[in-house]
């Protein structure tokens, strides 16, 4: 069986590490790698899609990196309990323009037992900002 440590129920320590690996994976921008932390058939919501599976995962993510370009992202431990994590979390992203935004929402994710995320519902909201008005600098990858 497919683990994806730590596993639930959560402890203050194991919850800050789930969250760190999300936001370490989604910043590799590697739909394949992102996608192996979610069951087979995982739910999402994300804004206004709805979808499952990993299949739906790494096409909506490939879909994404490629729209939202130099995509950095943080993301916060906001409360949890046994299995749930909820997360607050802002990414920065330029489109093909050069304009950038930054995006601030929330994440309420379900777990397996196997420590792989069984649901994920995503509420997003995005504003245009200037370089100047940028937070994560991060070096280009």
């Amino acid at each position: 069986m497919e683990t994806k440590p730590p596993l639930p129920p959560f402890t203050l320590e194991t919850a800050l590490q789930k969250v760190q690996a999300a936001e370490d994976a989604w910043n590799t921008r590697n739909p394949e790698r992102v996608a192996l932390a979610y069951t087979v058939d995982s739910e999402w919501r994300n804004r206004t899609e709805f979808f499952s599976g990993r299949e739906a995962i790494k096409a909506f993510l490939q879909r994404k990196w490629q729209k939202e370009q130099d995509y950095r992202l943080k993301k916060e431990l906001w409360c949890f309990m046994d299995n749930k994590i909820a997360v607050r979390f802002e990414y920065e992203w330029h489109d093909q323009a050069g304009q950038w935004f930054r995006a601030y929402g929330n994440e309420n994710w379900e777990f397996a037992e196997s420590g792989l995320m069984q649901r994920r519902y995503a509420s997003i909201n995005e504003l245009a900002i200037t370089a100047s008005e940028r937070r994560f600098l991060w070096a280009r990858t």
